[in-house]
């Protein structure tokens, strides 16, 4: 045992009435005695809980043992003690009071006889009576020390001290004549109290029972004791409960501690209710924080209540619900939590059903299927009576948690197991429908054990779907054997009906349907072709089963289309060599035999023949040169003249020998256009005559083309190579890097049309890539005819002859021509523009020469030229500001916006009026009389664009200088330019007058003496 623990136990207690005391757990209380005798120390044998202190040999103490000896063994009295307990209070009044007597009067009698002075015999007399006075009071001091005594061998004394009442201690105090709140008598009662509630703590490895509450509170109501003093008892305990915990070495024995501390909050905090959070000061005391209280009281509150739901079963009822509210309540379990045990007890109960079920699902045996179904009913009715105690009126006293039951969620491993559980849905919806129909009740009970079993809508819906089905098929099955579909007026509704039965969905019957069809079709078809009586036993069932012909035609293309594919693959990849008589004939056969659409056939053929056709395309684009790529051009045309074509005409069902009929539509297209384009050779050569035609033998076919599989771009670039090849020829490289050019008959153009075909391109497409290239060939040479812009008479005659070499048409010559002579014009007049070459007037001409100038010159280029021209009427001298001809007229001929160019206007005026006045002071002191008149003129145009304030300079004798010289200029200006310039250099009237009848040529001397001043 650890010795710190032992001196901690055997420690004296405080006088102090609410001290903390020892329980009986660790030592019981050693007598009180009076403050004259010191208390002696008193060594008790007592049981300990086994913790980490407690050593492994030590015995252990029942629970029996642990009840018989809750208080420890009876008190022995001492001294006085038993003289005390067998007085009554009446007799020990008496008693003192003789006592006291006795002594004064012996005292007084010893000092009358021995001394003989009246004095010394009342001297003697106190002595005695000192003397006798501290006996009596030394008896009257152990009264209470002996009723503390009696109180604990009564309650020591009984059996159970459970049955202790309050008349009970008020005895006790009566007879020894002491107050309850006496200190040792009240000492005794908490000590009686602290090991009692130690008592009815469960013991070691023990869990609470739910009546501890209860017994300690009767408990402490029959003491009396007040709630502070019982609090500091609970907290006594809770201190050597820490204090073992600290002294523990071992991880389990400080896990058990540590419970039964938490236990040891619980049971306080119930006891004392609302008034626990100030009477028990955990966290002052023993460092324990609000959380962990609040954890200890979560925690035994769940494990209480978890207990009293085990109690319940399947079978619960009203009574029990309520119960379970009283004692949650009482146990202080939030409504979250208390909802959440119980939904998991609830779930639990199911479990054990749906385990059971499983078993015997999993077990194989006979009637392995009603007793499933029958565990499963158990749960059904479980969960009917959980939903139907949820709709009580009385449900808000009931236990919180009441609803349906679902195994997601909680503690069980079945959303790990979800394919055992939609084994036990499938077998209670095959019971459900094992009679052929389904009742409604059934389906209401599939969707609640859908729920309780947890699986998804989809889930659910594919299990219940898959079995219906196959009801649905056994039932339709027996139908068509017995005969009774086939005897109906109205199958669809005999149809409709039996869906109705089994509450399943008509799309999905038509869907089964639809799937007999395909099995029975794709029987029929094994042989490759199908037979007459096939086609009519197809037809009765097609009839039977009221399936749509577009499904029908679904059907037939997609199986027979498969085998028909497959033959054509076959016909196909034997190539151009390979596709003979056989092979012919075992098309016909497939696609006459599948009884396939003509549609249908050739769309299969256009398919498999579109993918060779690519494939030709992918080589003829990745090939290193033009004439590798004509080369694997000219092998898709044979392929399609020599394969394609037969397996089109064989699929039609007509002669390889007839010619196909050509739209008149689209020869009246190409005759309009020949008529148009007539002179282009590369498009005649084209259409050949009648001669070329036969020695190249039939054309081939054009119904299966490439218009939908690649781009416009792609198909036109392919042409256009195979154009090039035509025109220019098989070009043959040799040694040295030199190359022969071989040309090629008109036999190629021919190809070219049939490669025009297979790409899927119009008659307009292809006199577009045509003209494209006579263009692009006639604008190569004529740019370099027409180097420099300039169009001569030799050069046209120059050009005609391309013309006609190229069999360009006239207009789209001239129209080229127009285009290269433009371009080269808007080149030099946009270099005129930069440079400064080019002014408004030339502009003008150039316009009245019909020449676009918004298509030659960009905007910025304009607006600089607007820009240019305005800066020179503003130094041009003349002082004249026409504004229509600047904001209107200018802007009109440059085509800029007429808003735009008013401001480029005030923005120059602006900048040169302050400008042309430094010009003007500037040329003065030069006396250069000429230059200021020009300049005032300037800044009396700008004036004119944007009025002005009056000017201010520094020098105001410069000012009347340059009015004097404007005045006075030859030829002389107008009077009413004269009066703005006065008004904009400041001059007064006076001033005007006296400078105008100077003389000619006067300067002011500021200006005599050169004062320049800046």
């Amino acid at each position: 045992m650890n010795p710190s623990l032992i001196t901690a136990i055997n420690a004296p207690i405080s006088h102090s009435p609410r001290s903390p005391l020892l329980c009986h757990v660790l030592t019981p209380l050693p007598h009180r005695l009076s403050n004259s005798h010191s208390p002696s120390r008193r060594h008790y044998r007592v049981s300990l809980p086994r913790c980490a202190a407690t050593s492994s040999d030590q015995p252990l103490v029942s629970t029996q043992a642990k009840k018989s000896n809750v208080h420890g063994n009876k008190k022995e009295l001492t001294g006085l003690q038993p003289i005390v307990e067998k007085m009554t209070p009446p007799a020990r009044l008496a008693t003192s009071a003789v006592v006291l007597a006795a002594t004064l009067a012996s005292g007084y009698g010893l000092g009358i006889r021995f001394a003989g002075s009246r004095n010394i015999a009342l001297g003697a007399a106190a002595a005695a009576g000192a003397a006798g006075g501290a006996v009596v009071y030394a008896m009257n001091s152990a009264v209470p020390e002996v009723a503390a005594i009696g109180l604990h061998n009564y309650v020591a004394d009984i059996e159970d001290p459970a049955s202790v009442t309050k008349d009970d201690i008020e005895k006790i105090a009566s007879r020894y004549g002491v107050n309850k709140g006496d200190e040792a008598f009240q000492a005794e009662i908490c000590d009686i109290y602290c090991r009692y509630v130690t008592s009815v703590l469960p013991a070691e490895g023990q869990s609470l029972k739910g009546d501890e509450v209860e017994k300690i509170v009767k408990f402490k109501s029959a003491l009396g004791i007040d709630d502070p003093d019982a609090a500091s008892m609970h907290m006594e305990i809770g201190r050597r409960i820490f204090r073992q915990r600290l002294e523990t070495g071992e991880r389990e024995g400080d896990a058990e501690q540590r419970r039964a501390f938490m236990r040891l909050v619980y049971v306080s905090a119930l006891v004392f209710g609302d008034a626990a959070s100030f009477l028990l000061p955990w966290k002052r005391v023993l460092k324990v924080t609000d959380a962990q209280v609040e954890i200890a009281i979560r925690e035994n509150a769940k494990q209480l209540y978890a207990e009293r739901l085990k109690l319940v079963g399947r079978d619960i009822n009203v009574e029990n619900l309520v119960d379970l509210r009283k004692a949650q309540l009482s146990f202080k379990l939030s409504d979250e939590l208390a909802e959440d045990l119980f939904r998991e007890h609830t779930r639990t109960v199911a479990i054990e059903n749906i385990s059971s079920a499983l078993s015997v699902l999993k077990s194989r045996t006979r009637a392995v299927m009603s007793l499933v179904v029958e565990e499963l009913e158990k749960v059904l009715e479980f969960n009917n009576l959980l939903v139907s105690l949820k709709s009580h009126s009385e449900e808000d006293q009931f236990a919180r948690g009441l609803g349906p039951i679902s195994l997601i969620g909680g503690e069980s491993d079945f959303e790990r197991r979800m394919d055992d559980l939609k084994l036990l849905y499938r077998a209670y919806v095959t019971d459900a429908l094992s009679s052929g129909r389904i009742e409604e009740n059934k389906l209401v009970a599939m969707s609640q054990l859908r729920n309780i079993l947890g699986l998804g809508t989809r889930e659910a819906e594919a299990i219940s779907v898959d079995v219906t089905s196959k009801a649905y098929r056994k039932r339709l099955a027996n139908a068509v054997t017995s005969g009774d579909l086939d005897a109906q007026d109205s199958k669809a509704k005999y149809l409709q009906k039996l869906c109705e039965e089994l509450h399943f969905d008509a799309q999905k019957a038509s869907a089964i349907h639809e799937e007999i069809y395909r099995q029975k079709l794709q029987q029929y078809v094994t042989d490759g072709e199908l037979s007459d009586d096939n086609v009519a036993a197809l037809l009765r069932l097609r009839v039977m089963l009221c399936i749509p012909q577009l499904t029908i035609e679904a059907a037939h293309a997609e199986i027979c289309g498969s085998i028909f594919e497959k033959v054509v693959r076959e016909a196909i990849s034997s190539g151009v060599d390979g596709y003979d008589a056989e092979t012919r004939k075992s098309v016909r056969k497939a696609a006459h035999g599948l009884r396939l659409s003509r549609e249908t056939a050739m769309s299969i053929a256009s398919k498999a023949a579109r993918r060779v056709f690519t494939n030709y395309i992918r080589r003829a684009r990745s090939a290193e040169n033009r004439t590798e790529s004509a080369k694997e051009l000219k092998k898709m045309i044979a392929f399609n003249t020599l394969v394609v074509t037969e397996m089109v005409a064989d699929i039609k069902g007509e002669s390889s020998d007839k010619e196909p009929e050509e739209p008149v539509q689209v020869k009246k297209e190409e005759d309009g256009e020949d008529e148009e384009w007539g002179s282009l050779e590369s498009l005649k050569k084209t259409r050949p005559d009648k001669e070329l035609s036969e020695k190249m033998g039939k054309p081939g076919q054009t119904e299966i083309t490439l218009k939908d599989d690649l781009p416009d771009r792609d198909r036109i670039d392919l042409y256009k190579t195979y154009l090039l090849y035509c025109l220019t020829g098989e070009v043959t490289r040799i040694p040295f890097g030199a190359q022969i050019t071989t040309k090629r008959d008109d036999s190629e153009y021919l190809l070219l049309n049939q490669l025009g075909g297979i790409l899927g391109l119009t008659s307009k497409e292809i006199v577009n890539i045509h003209v494209g290239l006579a263009e692009q060939a006639f604008r190569q040479q004529a740019e370099v005819i027409l180097a420099d812009g300039q169009l001569t008479k030799a050069r046209v005659e120059q050009l005609d002859e391309l013309q006609k070499e190229v069999g360009l048409p006239q207009p789209q010559a001239e129209k080229v021509i127009k285009n290269i002579t433009t371009t080269k014009m808007a080149n030099a007049i946009e270099t005129a523009v930069n440079q400064g070459r080019l002014n408004i007037k030339q502009i003008r001409e150039l316009k009245e020469a019909n020449v676009s100038l918004d298509s030659m010159i960009a905007v910025s280029l304009r607006e600089k030229l607007f820009k240019k021209t305005v800066n020179d009427i503003f130094s041009s001298g003349t002082g004249e500001f026409d504004e229509t001809e600047v904001y209107e007229t200018i802007p009109s001929d440059l085509s800029i916006d007429v808003e735009k160019a008013k401001g480029v206007v005030h923005d120059l005026a602006r900048s040169r009026l302050s400008n042309s006045l430094i010009q003007s002071v500037a040329l003065l002191r030069q006396r250069n009389r000429k230059g200021v008149v020009s300049s005032l003129n300037d800044l009396l145009a700008c004036d004119k664009a944007v009025p002005a304030e009056p000017l201010s300079w520094e020098v105001s004798e410069e000012l009347s200088d340059l009015y004097d010289i404007y005045s006075k200029s030859d030829p002389k200006p107008a009077p009413e330019k004269v009066s703005r310039l006065q008004y904009l250099l400041g001059i007064d009237d006076s001033t005007a007058t006296a400078l105008r009848e100077m003389e000619d040529g006067a300067f002011s001397s500021a200006a005599e003496e050169g004062n320049f001043v800046f």
